[in-house]
């Protein structure tokens, strides 16, 4: 079975890697199976049998090496081994089965349907529907956006990470920008990291309102120390973290919750959610935060409803609205909130 992955999906070392980088040697060797019988010298004696593996097969990198592993690809003295950690000794006998890993196969094409709302011979905005991953990663090595780009547009092979610059959690959903173009991609990410992406979102959270229409939350994120699985607002003397800004302005309230526009100044991992949550609104839908499945939602109420910046290459302004999407549009309603059109 052959498998390559083109060189522009490596990921960019500058970047968040999406998956485990494969060397040249790796992505040939997946044309087809290979058994390689591999003899432990005094070198490797008291090695970890990762560590091992890479030294004596130098053109097979460390991390696919332990993928192997993980996927029951290696034999130690004739017995699986799946323990990167296992220490060996002088004349243990290793076979390792060199396969393709399903993380070796997730930048492939996959054709599906996708929403794109523009596009140029730089970028595309695209208005992901929620229920899609945008990328591939443990749980989901297929059927991403990644995939969906790739299949539509050959070009995306060429660029690090399919040209996907800025993320939206799964169960969200709404506008994104993809570049089509290295360079184009590098002056998005430089955009972004000053700022210069303008990003919107649409929110329905329990909890009526009270006080100030309009207000900034302000409390750095990172890793919840008592639930590896969340984010929190953490302390930074204490925990690591990114010092995040969400301004949140009301546009309507009733008993049972509010319904409110959030513009991110910085892009953390479940910014908007956290936010919200330790303001006493945690997001409808969003049970991870605090929330619970109200008004007909599945997921959490939250959409990137609009999208603006400067073209990286014509400096035109641009600027895309994305309607919302049936479920929350039926919240509202049960809610007895109008929606005004934002």
């Amino acid at each position: 079975m052959a498998v390559t992955v083109p060189e522009g999906l490596k990921p960019d070392p500058e970047g968040e890697a999406l998956m485990e980088d494969l060397t040249e040697a790796e992505s040939a060797s997946l044309s087809e199976t290979e058994l390689r019988a591999i003899g432990m010298g005094v070198a490797q004696h008291g090695e970890r049998l990762d560590r091992a593996l890479a030294d004596t097969v130098p053109e097979f990198s460390r991390s696919y090496l332990q993928q192997l592993l993980a996927h029951g690809a290696v034999r130690l003295n004739g017995q699986p081994v799946s323990k990167a950690a296992h220490r060996v000794k002088a004349g243990d006998q290793v076979v390792v089965e060199m396969r393709p890993t399903l993380e070796s196969q997730a930048f492939r094409p996959e054709a599906m349907d996708l929403d794109v709302v523009h596009e140029d011979a730089h970028l595309l905005v695209v208005n992901k529907p929620a229920g899609l991953v945008v990328h591939p990663a443990p749980g989901n090595w297929s059927g991403t956006l990644l995939n969906g780009l790739m299949a539509r547009d050959p070009q995306c092979a060429q660029v690090p990470r399919a040209g996907i610059v800025h993320r939206l959690d799964k169960d969200t959903s709404g506008l994104m920008v993809v570049a089509r173009t290295r360079s184009a991609m590098d002056a998005l990410v430089h955009m972004i990291a000053r700022r210069e992406v303008h990003r919107e979102y649409l929110a329905l959270a329990h909890r009526p309102w009270h006080g100030a229409a309009k207000l900034s939350l302000e409390g750095a994120i990172g890793r919840d120390p008592r639930n590896r699985l969340r984010m929190a607002e953490v302390n930074l003397a204490l925990h690591a973290g990114k010092t995040a800004r969400t301004d949140v302005e009301l546009l309507a309230s009733c008993e049972r919750g509010c319904w409110v526009r959030c513009t991110l100044h910085t892009g953390r991992t479940h910014q908007i959610r956290v936010h919200m949550a330790t303001a006493g609104h945690p997001l409808v839908g969003d049970v991870l935060y605090g929330g619970a499945m109200e008004a007909g939602m599945q997921r959490q109420a939250l959409h990137a409803f609009r999208l603006a910046f400067v073209h990286p290459v014509s400096g035109e302004a641009m600027e895309f609205l994305a309607p919302l999407p049936q479920d929350m549009r039926s919240a509202l309603g049960e809610w007895g909130l109008g929606y005004n059109g934002l």
